[in-house]
C-alpha cells in the first residue's frame, strides 16, 4: 500500500462565526493544485505529548482555481484538535492528508434534500459552491437547504445562501431554530418536521426520485432516515455524514 502523501496547509484567514465557531480559509503549499470533490473530509495531523494526533474535517468549500479549502469547526472544551485550530494565529501551518470520504453528489444528479445541523452545514456549502458559484451544474434540477440550529447566531453562513436562493429560482433555503425566542419570526422546530412537509406536498412519482444528503450529529441524522423513508425514499437515496 503506498505512503499516504501528507501536506502542509498555511492558514490565510480565520473569521469568527459565533463565540465557538470558526471559518478557516487555507492554502496548500508546494503544489500547483488540489484537487477534491465537493463533501470530502480531510485528517488533519498534530502532535500531542510524543503521539501524532489525527482529526477529520469535513471540507467547506467547492474546489477553487488556487489550491486552497476551508474548514469550520467549532471550539469544544478540553479539546485538544479543535482549540489548536481555533487559537491558530493567521500563517501558521498544520499538516493533513486526504481528501477522503463518499459524502459526495451522486450522479445522475437528482433534485435533493440537504439537511444539516450546526456545522454539518459545512460540506453543504461545498456542494451548493460547486452547483451554482460560476458555471451552472444545476442542471435545473431542485434543491432544498433545511438548516437547523438553536440560536439566530448561529445561523452559519446565512448571507450566502440568501444570496443564491435570490439569484436561483431552483435553490430554495429554509431555515429553523429550536431554541428562536420571542424575536426570531422564522419556522421553529427540527429540520426532520420541515423536510417532511417540503416532501408531502410533491406528487409521490416525485417525492421517491429524489436524493437526501444528511450530515450532523448522529440522532438527527436517525430521525430524518426513519422519516424519509416511511415517505418512500429508497436506502440507498439518503446519503449521510456522521460527525459524532
Amino acid at each position: 500500500m503506498p505512503e499516504r502523501k501528507i501536506y502542509i496547509a498555511q492558514l490565510k484567514r480565520a473569521i469568527r462565526l459565533s463565540q465557538q465557531t470558526r471559518h478557516m480559509e487555507f492554502a496548500v503549499q508546494d503544489v500547483d493544485q488540489f484537487s477534491f470533490t465537493p463533501g470530502q473530509f480531510l485528517s488533519l495531523l498534530a502532535d500531542k505529548e510524543g503521539r501524532e494526533i489525527t482529526r477529520a474535517y469535513s471540507i467547506a468549500s467547492a474546489p477553487y482555481n488556487n489550491p486552497q479549502f476551508d474548514l469550520c469547526l467549532n471550539r469544544v472544551e478540553n479539546g485538544f484538535f479543535s482549540n489548536l485550530l481555533c487559537d491558530m494565529p493567521e500563517g501558521e501551518t498544520i499538516r493533513f492528508h486526504g481528501p477522503h470520504g463518499l459524502f459526495t453528489l451522486r450522479d445522475p444528479l437528482k433534485d435533493s434534500m440537504f439537511i444539516c445541523t450546526g456545522t454539518g452545514v459545512a460540506p453543504i456549502r461545498g456542494f451548493v459552491q460547486w452547483l451554482f458559484d460560476g458555471p451552472d451544474r444545476s442542471q435545473g434540477r431542485e434543491f432544498w437547504l433545511v438548516y437547523g440550529t438553536r440560536y439566530e447566531e448561529s445561523i452559519y453562513y446565512r448571507d450566502y445562501f440568501e444570496k443564491i436562493a435570490a439569484r436561483h429560482p431552483n435553490f430554495h433555503y429554509i431555515i429553523t431554530l429550536s431554541r428562536g425566542g420571542k424575536s426570531w419570526r422564522g419556522l421553529q422546530g427540527y429540520v426532520q418536521d420541515h423536510v417532511r412537509a417540503i416532501l408531502e406536498r410533491m406528487p409521490a412519482e416525485k417525492r421517491v426520485d429524489i436524493h437526501a444528503y444528511i450530515c450532523g450529529l448522529n440522532h438527527m441524522i436517525k430521525a430524518n432516515r426513519t422519516m424519509l423513508m416511511e415517505l418512500g425514499l429508497e436506502r440507498k437515496s439518503v446519503i449521510y455524514e456522521r460527525y459524532d
